[in-house]
């Protein structure tokens, strides 16, 4: 089994993580799974927000492409960074069970306590939005590179502050770096916290090895989350949050939108059975309903 990853150490952990999951689900043997890392663009491009060169397909399209020629079987995305609409050639064939999803502040205990005009780097229209909402004295700078870089940067005293996904510091063997932020405070993204692997469409060998080491409830989660942004038609510019919680068969569904400058946000929640594809759609149009002409506007409304 070649499993495609980006070779970021965030990425292969995720990767290896998945390995290990078929090697024990499945019984295998270690040399039966082969991590093929690879350079996305998205890596490649340190100076320039994401957004305004290409949004999140700078993340999957040299996995995309790989997987599409067969060089790997499956690729591994961190799901927050996966395109809502994709190519109908690949299908989301597992999700791991989802981690933490709150968002972690490094440089101080609290967004309360950042000092007046602190600067606080994120590449995240979000987490910017969020903050500002917050703190409208805070001064958002972008921060790009690998968790490791704006770690250094924070030392170095490039930026006061930064916010990184807690899942991730985690799976980095990091969990204790920095506070962690209530998702009363700031919601996280639609799927924060979650791991999903693809395979190609008209593979079903593949899919159905990989059903065995997929939860289903971060499955129905996430899935709900990208239905909402799917109406919203958001992109990477929209700052946008949501969070799915399953209990039992029921979804409760929080959700989020914000103006770049936190200036006007809209929340709201639904709760529906996980048999409902239709309600994240209409949470997405009752907040869009609610909004200004100006905030419409950000979501291409």
């Amino acid at each position: 089994m070649r499993i495609g990853t980006r070779q970021s150490p965030l990425a292969m952990a995720q990767a290896q993580m998945t390995a290990n999951a078929l090697l024990t689900t499945h019984g295998w043997r270690p040399d039966q799974v082969e991590l093929v890392p690879m350079i996305a663009t998205g890596d490649r491009i340190q100076d320039r927000a994401l957004a305004d060169v290409g949004g999140k397909a700078l993340w999957t399209k040299e996995l995309d492409h790989a997987l599409g020629n067969g060089e790997i079987d499956c690729a591994v995305h961190s799901m927050k960074d996966v395109e809502t609409i994709r190519p109908e050639e690949f299908i989301l064939a597992a999700m791991l069970e989802r981690a933490d999803i709150h968002d972690r502040l490094i440089g101080a205990e609290s967004i309360d306590a950042l000092a007046e005009g602190a600067i606080v780097g994120t590449a995240s229209p979000r987490r910017k939005a969020q903050l500002l909402r917050q703190r409208s004295d805070l001064d958002i700078r972008l921060i790009r590179g690998n968790v490791q870089s704006r770690l250094q940067k924070i030392e170095n005293g490039e930026y006061d502050a930064t916010l990184l996904a807690a899942a991730g510091l985690k799976r980095l063997d990091m969990e204790d770096v920095g506070s962690e932020i209530s998702d009363e405070v700031m919601l996280p993204a639609p799927a924060q916290g979650a791991i999903g692997v693809e395979a190609r469409s008209e593979d079903p060998h593949v899919r159905k090895l990989m059903h065995a080491i997929s939860s289903t409830n971060t499955f129905r989660s996430v899935i709900a989350e990208r239905m909402f942004l799917k109406q919203l038609t958001a992109d990477c510019h929209s700052p946008v949050a949501a969070l799915a919680t399953i209990d039992g068969s029921t979804i409760h569904l929080r959700a989020e939108i914000l103006l770049p400058d936190g200036s006007e946000h809209i929340e709201g929640a639904s709760s529906f059975d996980t048999g409902d594809v239709s309600a994240p759609g209409i949470l997405a149009d009752k907040l869009l309903g609610q909004a200004s002409a100006e905030l419409k506007a950000v979501f291409g409304r």
